[in-house]
């Protein structure tokens, strides 16, 4: 409409579930870096963050760190599930949210920390690719502060299965640090069905029936306490995730995405 506000450049879109001991210091962090004139490309940013039913003071906090914030910065907005629905539901809920031409997609704790953006969303603005993930698994990729033992060990377990069972073949698909163009994405995530970890395969899965770009790019990783992921239950339900995900798709539950739908 006429005189409505240009859209944002960038939407970063951060999942929450009871964050309250850290989602404070990390929307201060990631909205004082996205003020700095120069650090994007173009326009400005605005932060999404979906609260995933939590029961702590997390909603709470980003309201009052979204009124605090100084003008001139990043819009700070509040989503909230109503209940807990889990991680792959809260990030379509954003994404299918967000107003910005480009999306990050970030977890809560900036395991990769925000200054690590423009290696994601150069290639992405440039039009190398469409999606950009980051990755923990490439010979270049820096890892300053492991996962616990157990956690490497699920990792490799899982992003092996994974590889067998959809020929994806990225090294690592649960970075929670991914930079996308949103346009072409949308119809991906209206047709993802994965609510909980898994969902990162879905989106990858249905770029590739797309043939959407994607590049695999090395990142700085420092593991942050406070995982959310249980080993043993949380591995067997992303492992019925991506069954469900090469299920759906041998029966044309995805109908057609992408250039030829």
């Amino acid at each position: 409409m006429p005189g409505d506000p240009p859209a944002p450049f960038l939407t970063v879109v951060i999942p929450a579930y009871n964050e309250a001991e850290r989602i404070r210091d990390s929307l201060l962090r990631a909205a004082a870096w996205l003020s700095v004139p120069g650090r994007l490309p173009a326009g400005d940013a605005e932060i999404i963050v979906v609260d995933d039913g939590s029961t702590d003071a997390t909603a709470a906090l980003v309201e009052k760190t979204a009124a605090a914030l100084p003008p001139g910065g990043p819009a700070l907005r509040l989503l909230r599930n109503g209940v807990n629905r889990g991680k792959g539901y809260s990030i379509k809920h954003g994404v299918l949210m967000a107003a910005g031409e480009h999306v990050l997609l970030s977890d809560a704790d900036f395991s990769t920390p925000i200054e690590e953006l423009p290696r994601l969303l150069l290639p992405v603005t440039q039009g190398e690719c469409d999606i950009a993930i980051g990755s923990r698994g490439l010979k270049e990729s820096r890892v300053e502060v492991r996962q616990p033992v157990w956690r490497q060990t699920m990792g490799r377990i899982f992003n092996g299965i994974v590889r067998a069972a959809t020929g994806l073949p990225y090294r690592d698909t649960q970075c929670g640090f991914k930079v996308m163009r949103r346009e072409p994405v949308l119809p991906l995530f209206r047709a993802a069905r994965i609510e909980r970890f898994a969902y990162d395969v879905e989106i990858l899965y249905l770029a590739r029936k797309a043939r959407l770009v994607v590049r695999e790019i090395p990142i700085l990783w420092r593991d942050a306490a406070g995982s959310k992921v249980h080993a043993a239950r949380d591995s067997f339900r992303m492992l019925c995730e991506v069954a469900r995900i090469v299920w759906r798709d041998r029966r044309f539950r995805y109908g057609r995405i992408g250039k030829d739908a």
